[in-house]
């Protein structure tokens, strides 16, 4: 935490510079807020950079998330820099530098009893998932990185993810745009069956 002081002083010139790039491309919204569950399931409030405009076809219907993605909104996916607010996060206390990613509240219901496990630690602005794939990796790969963090924590293995996720961040690793990702809805009535079959491709 306390590391995340003179840190937060370092990256301020260009978090005031990403901001203002947002405010003149994508509008007055500037970041992106969503509930998230924390440790133990506990919902809280994750904030990431936005990086896509709010347009909408002929019937106000969303378009797709390329169609919304400008050039400076992927930039900043690329090099992941639209997750920096999450520190924000980090200081209050909900995440962590390193953890599994949050994901969604919904799927809470949908874990097993060892899945669920991933909440008994703080979720992380990176993670194993991150550094071995990300969005590349198929659900159940990214649940058993997850996993396997939980059961194996170790303040060094903390530090080679973090030091891995300097890299991979540099070199523009392991990011796809949403509109690449094979697509998926929540679908209920899997409650227990497990996170992977709560998932099913549209």
């Amino acid at each position: 935490m306390i590391l995340l002081i003179p840190g937060g002083l370092i990256l301020s010139p260009m978090l005031v510079v990403m901001a203002l790039f947002i405010r003149i491309s994508l509008g007055k919204q500037i970041v992106f807020k969503h509930v998230r569950p924390g440790k133990d399931g506990k919902p809280f409030r994750l904030y990431k950079f936005r990086t896509m405009t709010f347009a909408t076809d002929e019937h106000g219907f969303m378009l797709p998330d390329k169609d919304r993605l400008l050039p400076f909104g992927r930039f900043l996916r690329k090099f992941s820099l639209d997750e920096l607010p999450e520190l924000w996060n980090v200081v209050k206390g909900e995440m962590s530098l390193v953890g599994p990613r949050p994901l969604l509240m919904e799927h809470l219901d949908a874990y097993t009893p060892r899945e669920a496990r991933r909440h008994d630690m703080k979720p992380g602005v990176t993670g194993l998932a991150q550094i071995s794939g990300r969005n590349a990796l198929s659900l159940r790969q990214k649940c058993e990185l997850d996993l396997w963090y939980v059961e194996n924590w170790s303040l060094q293995l903390d530090v080679q993810i973090i030091i891995r996720t300097v890299i991979k961040v540099l070199r523009g690793e392991g990011v796809l745009v949403s509109s690449e990702r094979p697509k998926r809805r929540w679908e209920p009535g899997f409650k227990g069956t497990g996170w992977e079959a709560s998932v099913r491709p549209k």
